[in-house]
């Protein structure tokens, strides 16, 4: 086994606790201190933490491999009743009821419940006759990953339960529909544009850019789905003339005959295109397009529906991050505090840095939790750029190697948790250094092996090592 273990995953793994544990160091330290080794400080503290993990890697390794197939749905189980035993919890830590509190110790179901949902859905999906192009398959597929996702926002910790999302990404790897992507990632575009621009208006015209912006491109999307999904070019570019031409003439007759909202002929422009849709369906009888006309339905809905959820569902410290982040709000003494202050202490490392345990925005404490979900501004002011592109570089060389690593299993169940794997880590580098440098929103994810604490360095090391013991097991000879 040793010799199938792939060393160079295990040298990324170290490497990354080692400069983990340096910024750790150098985000809680504080002037004056003399032993950054003592239990008495984080410092010392995350070296408990990181040998504590390095042993959990060991005992991984030597269980066998078959275990965690068999006991897959065991363990989900078991984190399943610990998240659902957790809603109820008494502690509630910065408004969250997700942790678990026994005596000293603090330990976060939500971060162990990932490698369990990781094995589940992998058991699930390598079961003999599963198919995600069925719908049955798929949506059990989604429960798998649902559930957990629900019990964490019962405990008032949204951030952690968005890292579930990524289980997404493994799906599209294993067949499912690229469609079903895209819809999401069309949904973020709709609420950006139509949010942060709903209230600014189309030259002399009254109508909204946001409004105006998505439902063009409502129009442009589906029009693009009928020349990927139906294969059919001359009639995807027949719709686009329609709605980029309608569109063109209603503007210019607002803007220099009569002022009128726009908006409105875009609303008769969409209602004719699904209409057109449903028709071509039930002629030609091929159900994408029935689908295409769905996407257009559902797009218009949830664009209408999201400034419902914005002001009317999300919590009031939810909504003014996503306001600050779309530059709707300023706020740099409230929610947009943090971000301001992580990029000033990012911005003054420079090329190189000040040095280790010589930032100064670090070392006087502008920046707030910034030795755990911020950490990513300790590197940016002690090491500056080139210490920056160090760590993503070492995450990337992380990531390429899981990816190889997913790709040589033999079997599907070694794959898909794979995927599930670097499916996790991806989100929670681009999530975790986009909110530090105000690209993503502030939802409160470490950063892998960087952030302070136990639970999440024990919860990664769980997912990373499990993984290196299936790949490890994948030439043995069975007796």
């Amino acid at each position: 086994m040793l010799a199938s273990l792939d060393w160079w995953t295990i040298a990324i793994y170290l490497s990354l606790l080692i400069f983990g544990w340096v910024s750790v160091c150098g985000a809680s330290y504080t002037y004056g201190d003399t032993d950054i080794f003592s239990l008495g400080t984080r410092s010392g503290m995350q070296i408990v933490w990181i040998g504590t993990s390095v042993c959990l890697g060991f005992v991984l390794l030597i269980l066998d491999d078959r275990f965690y197939d068999t006991f897959s749905y065991v363990i989900y189980v078991l984190l399943l009743l610990l998240l659902f035993a957790t809603i109820f919890n008494p502690h509630e830590i910065k408004g969250s009821r997700s942790w678990l509190v026994l005596g000293s110790l603090r330990l976060q179901p939500a971060e162990f419940a990932k490698f369990a949902t990781a094995l589940a859905v992998a058991k699930l999906m390598s079961t003999y006759g599963f198919n995600i192009h069925r719908w049955k398959h798929f949506a059990a597929a989604c429960g798998v990953v649902l559930l957990p996702m629900l019990f964490i926002v019962a405990q008032r910790e949204t951030g952690s339960a968005l890292v579930y999302l990524a289980f997404f990404l493994m799906f599209y790897r294993e067949g499912m529909p690229g469609s079903i992507l895209f819809t999401g990632v069309a949904m973020v575009i709709y609420f950006v544009a139509g949010i942060k621009y709903e209230q600014v208006f189309l030259g002399d015209t009254p109508t909204s850019i946001g409004k105006f912006v998505v439902l063009l491109l409502v129009q442009l999307f589906s029009a693009a789905m009928v020349y990927v999904y139906c294969n059919n070019k001359k009639r995807a570019f027949r719709l686009v003339a329609f709605s980029i031409g309608i569109t063109l003439i209603a503007l210019l007759f607002s803007e220099y005959v009569i002022p009128f909202d726009i908006v409105w002929v875009q609303f008769g422009v969409s209602a004719v295109l699904i209409g057109y849709l449903v028709y071509q369906s039930i002629s030609s009888r091929l159900t994408n397009y029935f689908y295409i006309a769905l996407f257009a339905i559902g797009s218009i809905a949830f664009f209408y529906s999201a400034d419902y959820v914005l002001n009317d569902v999300m919590e009031p410290h939810q909504r003014v991050r996503i306001n600050v982040l779309l530059s709707l709000d300023e706020d740099l003494s409230g929610a947009g505090y943090n971000v301001h202050q992580s990029e000033i202490a990012i911005g003054s490392g420079g090329l190189r840095g000040k040095g280790f345990l010589n930032g100064t925005q670090t070392k006087l404490k502008f920046v707030p939790e910034q030795d755990t979900d911020f950490i990513f501004c300790t590197v940016g002011e002690e090491e500056g750029f080139v210490g920056s592109a160090g760590v993503l570089l070492l995450f990337l060389a992380l990531i390429l190697r899981l990816i190889y690593l997913a790709e040589r299993q033999p079997f599907k169940f070694g794959r898909v948790y794979g995927y599930c794997v670097l499916s996790i880590f991806l989100f929670h580098v681009f999530i975790n250094v986009g909110m530090v440098l105000g690209l993503t929103p502030v939802i409160g994810i470490p950063l892998p092996f960087f952030s302070y604490g136990g639970s999440s360095l024990w919860g990664f090391t769980l997912l990373l090592f499990i993984f290196l013991r299936i790949d490890a097991g994948r030439g043995m000879i069975r007796k």
